[in-house]
């Protein structure tokens, strides 16, 4: 089973709904305090009231960077050192490249990359003089491939991964583990309206948590989910760009965002829009 986690503090940004939650629910039943962060108490608290008194939910916009360091300060306040930080808050709005409005672009920065970026750089203030803990950064298959219909997001999940790699290796021999996961379609709000690719079987949020509850009791940097994926992007990076291209169009990998029923995705662009408050403030949106 490798390292126990029960007792173990751990944080989930965005742990309300999809794969924070999922995540919760695994890690909290194996004993885990588990503190969820998240921009809507409400559907946190009653998340983290399913889970019992192993989950903690406490209010969150990861935009907003000085409240974020106050909310992790609040968590060691009330559970105690974080052996954790799960770094799981992000939004995927979809549509043409040059269609997206300059404020659609700012909050997937803020979110997907500028929050990592600062979540990670405090935990590893708070890890490393301690020699322990694990950062968890949430990215995407996208972070390994370009999808047309979501360019933007996958600039924001390649340089999750590119940090993820760079911190890693600068906390070689801390003490202190790197994990960045790489899920495909996951079967959440955010996928709504997502075709299957051929060779891109989807899954449920419980999968990319049980690979979460796994890398934490086994650490290892890269986990593709499903694990499957792991193979074809390996391979697929040892071709010519001509011959990989080719081999994503023949998969129909290409039209897997850009075909997006987006009638289906009116409700969660809507939220996705109104999930920066802070970030809206400071530029007047």
């Amino acid at each position: 089973m490798g390292r126990s986690l029960a007792g173990k503090v751990i944080v989930i940004t965005g742990g309300a709904r999809g794969i924070g939650a999922a995540t919760a629910s695994a890690l909290a039943r194996l004993g885990a305090q588990v503190a969820i962060g998240d921009l809507d108490l409400d559907v946190a608290k009653a998340t983290a009231d399913e889970l019992g008194e192993n989950a903690t939910a406490l209010p969150l916009d990861v935009t907003d960077r000085v409240r974020f360091t106050e909310f992790l300060d609040e968590v060691e306040r009330q559970l105690g050192p974080i052996d954790v930080l799960i770094n799981n808050a992000g939004i995927m709005p979809l549509g043409p490249f040059e269609d997206e409005a300059d404020r659609t672009t700012g909050h997937q920065l803020e979110i997907n990359l500028h929050a990592v970026i600062h979540g990670t750089r405090e935990a590893v203030k708070r890890m490393r003089p301690r020699a322990s803990g694990h950062i968890v950064n949430i990215a995407s298959a996208a972070g390994k491939a370009g999808f047309p219909g979501g360019a933007t997001y996958c600039a924001t999940k390649h340089a999750v991964v590119g940090l993820s790699e760079a911190v890693r290796m600068e906390l070689r021999g801390t003490g202190v583990d790197v994990s960045v996961v790489l899920p495909a379609i996951v079967r959440t709000e955010l996928a709504t309206g997502l075709t299957e690719a051929r060779f891109i079987k989807s899954v449920g949020p419980e999968a990319v948590a049980d690979a979460i509850v796994k890398t934490l009791q086994s650490p290892k940097f890269e986990v593709f989910v499903p694990r499957s994926l792991t193979g074809t992007f390996y391979l697929t990076r040892l071709l010519p760009r001509r011959a990989a291209e080719w081999v994503a169009r023949a998969l129909k990998a290409d039209q897997l965002l850009l075909n997006a029923e987006h009638s289906a995705r009116t409700a969660y662009e809507a939220r996705a829009e109104a999930s920066a408050p802070a970030a809206d403030r400071e530029t007047g949106a």
